[in-house]
């Protein structure tokens, strides 16, 4: 009966054994080239072998069989897993190798020249400069002022890349001055006395309204009988602005006939309650309607409001932002986006006013007034909504009025008064 094959494993180990006696028996230029000593004998059977793993590339382990040949003497195994297509003839032998020189990597060892592993952290990045803008009120802290106040105290404007700065003016005047002097970036002010003050040659020009309602009025002690801007002559009036003064007043008076002399006007700067109380004064021309009635009722004056668009002046805005129009052009996007940030916060505001309130005297604790409370709803109905928005119509009207009635001397064209920096 014939032998049964043998198994797979060892017939594969046998033809391995073989190929390596014959490539062992061949003269190797490995030795030539090296220098060594090639064997005065032949490699004789005896010895052991080292066997290579001819499944390494697929991962599978080679069987070793229970009884393996043996090799007398030493042999140099060649690299069985050449890569496909190449023979495997002597200059497939490894070569003798030496210890590695300092130039060598040493095999399992990455090259010191490339760097592997970061062992410092990177440098943080520097975020870009915030542009500085520098805001003057026109009056001390007030509610009217609670979009720009909440703006500046919430951390959005540095956000944007804004530092904003707010001041609070020495007096009445001083926003306008210092605006025109180049010494604060922004100011608020009133439509009229902007008309009045491009009238004069200045610089300012509006660049977002943030009351669209006139504030202005005359209050007057409810024991005077004063009915109307036509009982006026023979009064002591206080006021604190220049277009108080010079607009309001006189377009009241002038259509009943009074002329100005028969009014006597007392300058009174903030302190508007205060000279009401203290001193002599039948009334007051006030830019603060909707708080200072109910500041007068806390010590004890009765009044009566004499509401300005009432009795013939146009509809204004009553808080507008200007800029000197000789910068305008290097300020223009840092104030664009000033204006973005006071829409938003002026619609936050009116659907939360509230969280709005509380917020506000939070930021400025001098606000929390009966006063100031009592006016807050009626603060948040006049806010612009969208502050950028320019009523051109309502400018070109109010500055036509203002030169039929001789308040000013010649007509300013709108882009003298107003930009609409959203439109462009």
């Amino acid at each position: 009966m014939p032998n049964p094959p043998a198994p797979v494993p060892w017939r594969r180990s046998r033809l391995v054994l073989c190929l390596l006696l014959a490539l062992a028996l061949l003269p190797s230029p490995t030795w030539a080239e090296e220098g060594l000593e090639a064997p005065d004998a032949p490699v004789t059977l005896g010895g052991d072998v080292m066997v290579p793993d001819l499944n390494a590339s697929t991962g599978k382990g080679l069987e070793v069989p229970d009884a393996p040949p043996s090799l007398e003497g030493d042999v140099v195994v060649p690299d069985l897993n050449a890569s496909a297509g190449e023979e495997a003839t002597p200059t497939n032998l490894p070569e003798v190798e030496g210890p590695p020189s300092d130039d060598e990597a040493t095999p399992g060892e990455p090259d010191a020249s490339i760097p592997s592993v970061t062992h410092a952290p990177a440098e943080p990045l520097e975020p870009p400069p915030l542009e500085s803008l520098t805001i003057m009120l026109d009056w001390y802290p007030s509610p009217h002022h609670a979009a720009l106040i909440l703006a500046a105290g919430n951390g959005l404007p540095q956000r944007e890349g804004l530092e904003l700065t707010i001041r609070t003016p020495a007096d009445p005047g001083a926003p306008l001055r210092l605006l025109n002097a180049n010494l604060v970036d922004l100011a608020l002010t009133h439509q009229l006395q902007l008309h009045l003050q491009v009238d004069r040659g200045k610089s300012p020009i509006r660049v977002a309204t943030l009351v669209d309602t006139p504030l202005a009025g005359i209050l007057v002690r409810e024991s005077s009988g004063v009915e109307g801007p036509e009982g006026l002559a023979g009064l002591t009036l206080g006021h604190a602005t220049e277009d108080g003064r010079d607009i309001l007043f006189p377009a009241l008076i002038t259509p009943h006939g009074i002329a100005r002399g028969e009014v006597n006007l007392v300058e009174t700067g903030f302190a508007l309650a205060t000279a009401m109380t203290e001193q002599s004064l039948d009334g007051l021309v006030t830019p603060l309607r909707l708080t200072l009635q109910r500041q007068l009722a806390d010590r004890g004056v009765s009044t009566r409001l004499l509401n300005v668009e009432e009795h013939g002046i146009p509809f204004h805005d009553g808080l507008i932002l200007v800029a000197n129009r000789d910068r305008l052009s290097r300020l223009r996007e840092p104030i664009i986006e000033l204006v973005d940030i006071l829409r938003d916060t002026t619609l936050w505001m009116i659907e939360h006013p509230e969280r709005a309130w509380e917020a506000l005297v939070e930021l400025e604790p001098t606000l929390d007034t009966a006063a100031n409370r009592d006016a807050w709803i009626a603060t948040l109905m006049r806010l612009s909504a969208q502050p950028a928005a320019l009523d051109s119509r309502r400018y070109s009207q109010v500055e036509a009025y203002l030169h039929e009635n001789g308040l000013i001397e010649s007509i300013s064209r709108l882009e003298r008064l107003a930009v609409d920096l959203g439109a462009d």
